[in-house]
């Protein structure tokens, strides 16, 4: 039986991948290998079936009395957070499909019999921390800026935000605060959750690499970063309808960008 374990592998030392260069034209290219994969077995409808009770949820909150204005913002914008971690079955199929086996939508729970699932897990607690530390902060800067009484109205709400100087400083602000959690995320997972599919190194050595692919790489994954966050908003409106389609492109995508940044292991 594999040993429990989180921080490292199964080996007894710590790994380190090796890192290409890549331009941006592969960045472009990973992307276009992401849509071939989406079209070739569509996951949208599983994706509609998620996003719409997160969009209930948000709704029910609101409309039971539950003031949520001042964190709806933080919470759609926060979507880009957690990404890495709802795109998990969307590697494993695109995994699939590059080795000619079966990628009938339902291997996308595999995952679940990973060698690598703690570590996996762990990842997932950890950007699951850092959405709410997100919010945490977003909701300290809202009541910096205008109080703990929470708007009277959604008009009310609009008009403090774009109307007041109060509310321009919070969209700089808050927007300044929210890139660099972004940046933080982009560079410790970008091919972390697709290293851990594919190799059990441990959640440290897949921090680490993403890491040093992201200092090898800094506008390749960029730009990554910029068509990840563009995609995101897009999909969002209206309802988070898009991301139905937006994120498993995204998801595929991803695992495309890995395969192109991360040198394969030696053949045994």
């Amino acid at each position: 039986m594999t040993a429990f374990h989180v921080m490292a592998g199964s080996g007894a030392e710590l790994a380190h991948p090796g890192i290409r260069t890549i331009s941006v034209s592969d960045v472009f290219d990973a992307l276009r290998l992401g849509w071939e994969d989406f079209r070739a077995k569509p996951s949208h409808y599983v994706f509609l079936c998620l996003i719409y009770p997160i969009a209930g949820v948000v709704l029910a909150a609101w409309s039971s009395g539950a003031n949520m204005l001042p964190l709806l913002y933080p919470l759609a914008s926060g979507f880009a957070l957690l990404g890495p971690v709802a795109a998990i079955g969307l590697y494993e199929i695109s995994r699939r499909r590059e080795l000619g086996m079966n990628t009938n939508w339902r291997h996308a729970f595999d995952v679940r019999r990973s060698p690598a699932l703690p570590s996996i897990i762990g990842l997932a607690a950890m950007l699951l921390a850092v959405f709410v530390a997100w919010l945490l902060v977003a909701q300290s800067l809202y009541t910096q800026m205008f109080g703990e009484v929470p708007p009277a109205s959604m008009s009310a709400f609009f008009s403090q935000v774009f109307v007041t100087e109060q509310g321009w400083n919070l969209i700089l602000v808050g927007n300044a605060v929210g890139f660099v959690f972004a940046v933080i995320v982009l560079s410790t997972v970008v091919v972390a959750f697709p290293l851990l599919l594919d190799r059990d190194v441990g959640a440290v050595a897949a921090i680490e690499t993403s890491i040093r692919a992201t200092l090898a790489n800094p506008l390749p994954v960029a730009v990554w970063g910029m068509i990840v966050a563009g995609g995101l908003v897009l999909g969002s409106i209206p309802v988070f309808v898009g991301l139905a389609v937006i994120m498993p492109i995204l998801g595929h995508a991803t695992w495309h960008l890995y395969r192109k940044l991360i040198v394969p292991p030696p053949a045994k």
